[in-house]
């Protein structure tokens, strides 16, 4: 808890700088600002993915790459956008993200075995990283006091 009354010196004490980020200018808390941060950077290679999905289209699979390529690049605008919303404080966004990384963590457990382990381990830490942000005592209450 923290004492809100100024100091002997007239001034108001310095805020606790483990409850916000100082990259963050809507108040978000560090850890809601890390796993905004990261779910930014999976929304971003979500649609790096879809895009050269659309760019390697083959007449022999036009259908299935086209759609491929829009699931991607949507999905992954999605992800872009919650992780503006997270960023801001905005409690919609926790619910996109959160379904997200449970799916990572999936995705993850299948590349498990064999020459994939690295990337098995790569999509868990990632999904490990964004879930703790999330589900961290001080990013709950801020997207919960958000209305």
């Amino acid at each position: 808890m923290t004492d809100s009354r100024p100091d002997p010196s007239g001034r108001a004490p310095e805020p606790d700088p483990t409850t916000r980020s100082p990259y963050s200018r809507y108040g978000a808390p560090a850890p809601l600002a890390v796993a905004a941060g990261m779910t930014f950077v999976e929304g971003l290679l979500i649609v790096l993915f879809g895009i050269s999905e659309l760019v390697s289209l083959d007449s022999d699979r036009l259908v299935m790459g086209l759609t491929t390529a829009v699931f991607f690049v949507v999905y992954g605008a999605v992800l872009l956008a919650c992780a503006r919303g997270l960023h801001m404080v905005r409690g919609w966004a926790r619910g996109p993200v959160l379904l997200s990384q449970l799916i990572l963590l999936g995705l993850a457990w299948s590349f498990k075995g064999g020459d994939t382990l690295p990337i098995a381990i790569v999509l868990a830490l990632a999904g490990a990283i964004v879930l703790a942000g999330l589900l961290h005592p001080r990013s709950i209450d801020a997207l919960e006091h958000t209305g």
